[in-house]
């Protein structure tokens, strides 16, 4: 899928394009950010204040159901509410800080060695690859030493 998008990919499937939806998927393909429904339905209301949030629903509902975003949790470091993306993207791993929540998106040969020997171990037609790492990033990593200095220095 790389280099198409996701608005090609609905229009050759037959959905039809409305201008509301077109805003929800310029949000989720150009915003850089992993967004959560509420976060998306008020981008989406600065640029169409007539938008609602079950059309925000709804349409993500939609994108799912076609295979054309993801639904993540992302470790749930923010917590209940899920993040979309879409699946036009090479296959990545999402790496969440578990303090700040800063998410890093790694592209790496590793990931499709996995993915070559599951299919391999266990005969799987494999369709989809979620990978999420959780830890501390480098600014996290120092606060955590410090706090830990300054409370045995106490």
């Amino acid at each position: 899928m790389p280099g198409q998008t996701t608005t090609g990919s609905l229009k050759q499937r037959g959905v039809r394009m409305t201008r509301q939806r077109q805003i929800l998927l310029d949000l989720i393909d150009k915003s850089g950010k992993h967004l959560d429904a509420e976060s998306l339905f008020h981008l989406a209301r600065e640029k169409d204040p007539k938008l609602n949030r079950v059309t925000v629903y709804r349409t993500l509902k939609m994108l799912k159901m076609e295979g054309l975003v993801d639904e993540l949790d992302l470790l749930h470091h923010g917590g209940d509410q899920h993040y979309y993306e879409t699946r036009m993207k090479r296959e990545h791993a999402h790496v969440v800080c578990l303090q700040c929540g800063k998410i890093e998106e790694y592209f790496g040969e590793p990931l499709a060695i996995i993915r070559k020997q599951v299919k391999e171990t266990f005969g799987f037609e494999i369709l989809l690859v979620r990978t999420e790492i959780g830890g501390y990033c480098p600014n996290c990593q120092m606060l955590r030493d410090q706090e830990l200095r300054e409370a045995a220095g106490q």
